[in-house]
């Protein structure tokens, strides 16, 4: 079990805090599950759309496995935005001293600022306060116009609504895109690609369409990337004539057929096993390749 920890602060949106804990509270419902606290330096919390929120005032025990998320709050500069005291920075700081991640949404990227987490590495923020962030904290690189960074596990999405996108990164990079796809569908949202970012999903890339019979088939291969997946077997799952569904995906996902998005999944999952030391020859017995030379090709191809 994985603990999320939320740290609210005065004035805080309700969306950049409700966005995310939906998501991870979602995911406990498909059989994943997390504990979500409310730590605040006061016992009541105002926010921008005066609903009061109750938090508990000490930090429970986080490990590696474990996520902090500041949430944004209404502020016209940064420079103008809520104190948060040094016990409070000093605990987003040594949590991922320790290896855990922490994460922002909106103007709540100034804390991790503050708390020294943004110097060398990547992050974004409301596009308003954007050019602010930039010069307030010159060590950092502020990329513009995305929906969410992350870099040495500190991860950074832009305004509001865009927490939602940050929470379904984290859960498909956790549990895998089929897991993250659930819950954006059980939300009733659509994911969104992450601009050019790299880390984004084929979940997040491939999914901000409206055709059921092609999320249908989606799911299916979500699930079942590393097995073989004839497009006759598929086709009939979904019930329709393979030269429909064919057409279906590749207009729904812009030119993909079901087995390059398949070899997409593939392509993906072994990139990270191969990032966390496994072998190349490993990873593609891992992600259902026969042996590694489709493996090595595809990823010829991709870089």
């Amino acid at each position: 079990m994985s603990h999320i920890a939320f740290l609210l602060v005065p004035g805080l949106h309700l969306l950049d805090l409700a966005g995310p804990a939906q998501v991870f509270s979602t995911a406990s419902d498909f059989g994943h599950p997390y504990t979500l606290s409310y730590i605040a330096e006061q016992p009541l919390v105002p926010t921008a759309q005066g609903l009061p929120l109750v938090a508990r005032l000490d930090w429970p025990e986080l490990g590696p496995e474990d996520l902090i998320v500041v949430p944004g709050w209404r502020a016209f500069t940064l420079a103008d935005s809520p104190a948060v005291g040094a016990a409070g920075l000093r605990s987003l700081h040594d949590h991922h001293a320790r290896g855990g991640t922490v994460a922002s949404v909106c103007a709540g990227a100034e804390v991790l600022g503050r708390a020294g987490l943004l110097d060398g590495r990547r992050c974004t923020t409301h596009h308003d306060v954007q050019d602010e962030l930039a010069r307030r904290y010159p060590r950092a690189t502020v990329v513009r116009d995305v929906l969410y960074t992350a870099d040495d596990r500190v991860v950074t999405s832009a305004g509001i609504a865009s927490g939602i996108d940050l929470a379904l990164h984290l859960i498909a990079t956790r549990h895998g895109s089929a897991v993250a796809a659930q819950v954006a569908r059980d939300m009733v949202v659509y994911a969104r690609r992450n601009g050019h970012e790299s880390q984004a999903s084929a979940m997040l890339r491939y999914r901000s369409h409206l055709d059921d019979t092609v999320h249908h088939a989606q799911d299916l291969l979500d699930a079942r990337f590393d097995r073989p997946m004839p497009l006759s077997a598929l086709a009939a799952t979904v019930g329709v004539s393979e030269r429909t569904l064919t057409r279906l995906f590749t207009r729904a996902t812009g030119g993909l057929t079901p087995l390059r998005y398949q070899q997409t999944l593939r392509l993906e999952r072994a990139e990270h096993l191969i990032s966390h030391g496994t072998t190349v020859d490993a990873a593609a017995r891992a992600v259902g390749f026969g042996d590694a030379r489709m493996l090595r090709r595809l990823r010829a191809r991709e870089h």
